[in-house]
């Protein structure tokens, strides 16, 4: 991956204290699995080249953290807010509105609602296209949602799998959860979303290699997940794997040394980005 052309400039600056790092907003996005011919497969989409933020790249459903779902009362089948809290290292509020945002990102994203009247069930959401728009436009609230159609949010169908952290120089910085998820039987992903161009089912080899070739552009957290799943032979396998899995922030950091930058990602040295960039 090549350094972006504002990376140097913003890099310089933060370093100098002529600009000061955003807080990360905290956010959620699940990668969800479906078994394939094979082995697993990924769902991910290709962001319009209009978005602000990785206008381009192929992503995995996601976004923002609803503030208002931390305090709700909501129907809830699974491990608790407080046991997610102790999983994804935050408090039970966050923990609540985070998984609250995976479960509302995949509903809103890909069409699949983890979701149930119990805790053994799920429902069809093909038909709830108005619930989609106004939960995107955040004029209704997952937790809400959830009320008004007397459903409980399956927490049991998700697993934290890790939490990167946009680096400091970055124009838009996020907080971000990963979870991963196997594709619910009787549902099905969306082929198209609102704000992608388009969408696909990978096995994470040939996404990987896709990415290597330059044919899939991808931000350092989701080519690193997809790599992370290649030993996984079935999606229940790597969803299992899940359990294993240590999840603390990972966040990229850059290294000035004269003309030269460096960006790392402790623990992941296979990301380094460097080149020599003069001042102008």
């Amino acid at each position: 991956m090549p350094m972006p052309s504002a990376w140097p400039a913003r890099i310089r600056a933060v370093a100098a204290g002529e600009l000061t790092p955003l807080v990360p907003k905290p956010s959620a996005t699940v990668v969800l699995l479906r078994d394939g011919a094979g082995g697993p497969e990924v769902y991910l989409l290709r962001r319009r080249t209009s978005m602000a933020f990785a206008g381009g790249m192929y992503a995995y459903p996601g976004g923002g953290v609803d503030p208002r779902d931390a305090e709700a009362e909501l129907g809830w089948a699974g491990p608790s807010p407080e046991e997610w809290a102790e999983r994804l290292g935050t408090d039970a509020r966050t923990a609540q509105a985070v998984v609250c945002a995976a479960v509302r990102e995949t509903f809103e994203e890909a069409g699949v609602l983890l979701a149930g009247p119990d805790g053994k069930t799920l429902v069809e959401p093909w038909a709830w296209a108005a619930e989609q728009a106004a939960l995107e436009a955040r004029e209704l609230s997952f937790a809400e949602f959830l009320r008004e159609r007397g459903l409980l949010l399956r927490s049991d169908l998700l697993a934290g799998w890790a939490r990167w952290t946009t680096p400091a120089f970055e124009e838009r910085r996020f907080d971000t959860w990963f979870f991963v998820a196997r594709l619910p039987e009787g549902q099905q992903a969306a082929r198209e979303v609102g704000e992608a161009d388009r969408t696909v089912w990978l096995p994470p080899a040939e996404a990987v290699r896709g990415h290597a070739e330059g044919e899939y552009g991808m931000m350092p957290p989701t080519i690193t997940v997809l790599r992370e799943l290649l030993p996984h032979p079935t999606a229940e396998a790597a969803v299992a794997a899940a359990a294993d899995r240590r999840i603390s922030p990972v966040l990229g950091r850059a290294e000035l040394a004269g003309d030269r930058i460096t960006v790392r990602w402790s623990g992941y040295e296979e990301l380094t980005i460097d080149g020599h960039f003069p001042v102008d």
